[in-house]
């Protein structure tokens, strides 16, 4: 029987907009034992794997928004130690980088972990981070993913650059590695230009696990050819279906198998154990949203800056197609089209990061995860608690439990890489 994955998207304190400021929060984004912690709890629910999401830069008026995070590969090392089975998935941008760095990080992850690895490949959204480059504006965004497009290619060349068994570590006839199963890459492109091999011998999954976060039409494109496993923001299940049937319909035109592309929603969801519970819970994050707090974290995502706007008023006129980030073209849509106040946007909209939303006891969030599921709306969710440790607690204890009474998710684990827990197969190295 088919069975939904489940992601956990870390964020120390929760994900709602307010969630730093709840009485019970995690109260930063900096001490190890927090992490650790989520790991583990989400490791007792059989999540399929946790997700780090990473930025290069913060907003220097932020003081109302918590903006502190662990460098992800760095984070996700430590984690690999204090957990057995659940997956280590982390951001990397393809604009801030180089290849090799990237394909040695993760596969040295891979190794460490024994096989839990996944890389998430964004392009960045953010202008202020080609601050912190040595440049003066962000790429346009074509060149973004032209150059992902061969980043990417560079990588997965970098981790086949021995076969399976070229390294022999034969010590009676003094043979490390077999010179015929060693590969250069000898890659000549448009942006790169990398001779190879990678420092390491073939991770234990092949190649860590490929992960693409984005909606827009270069996104699709990228994670129809590349991507096993696709973040996305979907609210609506029609639309969802449609997502889901397009980027499966490209895969399958790059020659790859629809079902080896996972699409994973984000979901913030909140859990009571009534209702009425669950309504308050929402209700009191609600309470702590500071409008500052709300006008900064609108601003960042519309690249607008709305310091000093009425709150009570609609948005200003922004022009939604210089808009990049398939996230921010979703809420300016949402908020043409419901007449929303500045206020509302960012109470209803951005509270979530423009994810979906979903309230309720533990059945009535099983019953929507599984209507989504089995219409073809989803192959799995990106779980992003609405306040942590709570929210998290909430899901694991109540919700979990319930997916696994209705059959559509596991018990345990069963194998121990996350390729394993996916129902992915392993990728051939090219050059056998």
């Amino acid at each position: 029987m088919r069975q939904m994955k489940l992601g956990l998207f870390f964020a120390p304190g929760g994900h709602h907009l307010a969630a730093w400021r709840h009485p019970d929060a995690y109260p930063d984004g900096f001490n190890v034992s927090t992490y650790v912690s989520m790991a583990q709890m989400a490791e007792r629910g059989c999540f399929d794997m946790l997700f780090v999401a990473d930025v290069y830069s913060i907003t220097p008026k932020g003081k109302r928004a918590d903006t502190f995070r662990f460098e992800p590969l760095t984070l996700l090392s430590a984690l690999s130690m204090m957990t057995r089975n659940i997956g280590l998935v982390a951001t990397a941008t393809t604009s801030f980088n180089e290849p090799y760095n990237v394909a040695r990080k993760f596969s040295s992850l891979d190794h460490i972990s024994n096989g839990r690895a996944g890389w998430n490949i964004v392009t960045s959204s953010s202008a202020t981070e080609a601050l912190n480059f040595g440049l003066d504006e962000h790429l346009p965004h074509a060149e973004r993913y032209r150059r992902a497009h061969e980043f990417v290619q560079v990588v997965r060349g970098l981790w086949d650059s021995f076969d399976d068994d070229g390294v022999v570590i034969d010590k009676q006839n003094g043979v490390f590695f077999d010179p015929s199963k060693l590969h250069m890459l000898n890659h000549a492109g448009e942006f790169f230009k990398v001779r190879g091999p990678l420092t390491l011998p073939r991770s234990p999954q092949g190649q860590p696990v490929l992960v693409q976060a984005g909606s827009s039409e270069v996104g699709k494109n990228l994670a129809a050819e590349v991507a096993e496993v696709v973040f996305t923001i979907q609210r609506d299940l029609n639309e969802s279906q449609a997502f889901c049937a397009d980027v499966k319909a490209r895969a399958a035109k790059f020659g790859r198998d629809p079902q080896h592309v996972l699409i994973m929603p984000g979901v913030m969801p909140i859990v009571g154990r009534t209702r009425q519970e669950a309504q308050d819970k929402y209700e009191l994050l609600q309470s702590l949203i500071h409008p500052e707090a709300g006008l900064m974290g609108l601003s960042r995502t519309l690249g607008t800056d709305l310091t000093g706007v009425d709150v009570n008023g609609p948005l200003p006129d922004i022009d939604a197609a210089k808009l990049t980030q398939s996230r921010a073209v979703g809420i300016l849509e949402a908020a043409r089209r419901d007449n929303l106040t500045v206020r509302q946007v960012y109470e209803k909209l951005l509270v979530s990061k423009g994810h979906r939303q979903i309230f309720g006891t533990a059945v009535d969030i099983a019953d929507t995860l599984q209507e989504w599921f089995e219409a073809g709306g989803a192959d799995g969710y990106n779980i992003m608690p609405a306040s942590t440790p709570g929210g998290l607690a909430d899901f694991v204890d109540l919700v979990v439990p319930e997916l696994q009474r209705r059959g559509v998710f596991r018990y345990a684990y069963k194998g121990g890489m996350l390729r394993d827990h996916l129902g992915l197969p392993r990728p051939p190295n090219r050059y056998v």
